[in-house]
């Protein structure tokens, strides 16, 4: 018998025990560079990968998905590595359980596990899910989503590498629309019962470089139980914002560009988009606003 017969029982034992995490190569690297060193595990250390980020943002609480509306809903999602990029997602709610369609913004990784890399590699195969490659050649992932507005550990396994990358997941509920939500869950006019009338509201503003900032507190205006609230700005250079899908433009640009802007929920970032002119070509900025329901008061 040759010795590459007597081996082959041991290479079979060998892969019947590698699970979910099978592959494995001699390269490591970290994300996208290869240094030729001898691998001895199956998921990437820290010095294997690039800059993390902590996307879990100090403040946010978990958002189940019984405080949804069944629906399909285009849904940000934030990823603590810019080596594993999702470029849109579609959220689908059922029955107060979600689960989400990833379109990626490359096609180097052949699976995921929703849990960490060490879990993933101890896993069935079955565990894993595959990617599912679209008409135009990208990758899709669909996953469980456990929840809004929490770090949701995924671990990704690199073609090029063979070894799992740890990531973290955050689906935002700020770039939901406030109809994307059910009933009594969103702090509103209406659940505030604020009559019709003038009131002033404290409002933060996060997003862009820093520099910009907008007058706190801002009129506010309630009509037929919906509210708006005036935005000022600190730059006089925003001809247009976007909010809720629509396109509105400035009453003003003295001393600083000023809006009127529906705000569909308190106690909630807003996503809006504000448009500076500012730079050499206009430049439509993404940014978030928060109203503070505590902070209303009647105008004097």
């Amino acid at each position: 018998m040759t010795m590459w017969k007597k081996s082959l029982p041991l290479l079979a034992a060998l892969l019947l025990l590698t699970g979910c995490g099978a592959e494995q190569t001699a390269d490591t690297a970290k994300d996208g560079q290869t240094d030729g060193a001898a691998q001895t595990g199956q998921v990437a250390d820290a010095g294997q990968m690039a800059d993390v980020q902590d996307v879990v943002e100090e403040g946010m609480t978990p958002i189940a998905g019984s405080a949804l509306k069944d629906g399909v809903y285009s849904v940000t999602v934030d990823s603590s590595s810019s080596m594993f990029n999702v470029e849109a997602c579609e959220l689908t709610v059922e029955n107060g359980s979600m689960t989400a369609v990833m379109h990626m913004g490359g096609t180097g990784y052949l699976k995921v596990f929703m849990g960490t890399g060490e879990q993933a590699a101890a896993a069935d195969e079955a565990a894993c899910i595959p990617f599912a490659e679209q008409e135009d050649g990208t990758h899709t992932f669909t996953v469980p989503v456990e929840a809004l507005d929490t770090g949701i550990p995924c671990a990704a396994f690199s073609k090029k590498k063979q070894l799992w990358y740890d990531r973290t997941l955050v689906f935002r509920s700020d770039s939901l629309s406030a109809e994307a939500f059910a009933e009594d869950v969103l702090t509103t006019a209406a659940s505030l019962g604020l009559e019709d009338g003038a009131y002033t509201v404290s409002v933060t503003l996060a997003g862009g470089s820093g520099k910009a900032s907008v007058q706190s507190p801002a009129p506010l205006r309630v009509e037929n139980g919906a509210a708006y609230a005036t935005v000022i700005w600190s730059s006089p250079n925003y001809d247009y914002m976007k909010v809720d899908g629509q396109k509105l433009l400035p009453l003003s640009t003295e001393g600083g560009a000023v809006f009127e802007i529906p705000v569909s929920s308190f106690d909630r970032a807003l996503t809006v988009h504000a448009d500076t002119t500012a730079m050499s070509t206009p430049h439509e900025i993404e940014y978030t606003l928060c109203f503070d329901s505590a902070s209303i008061e009647k105008a004097a």
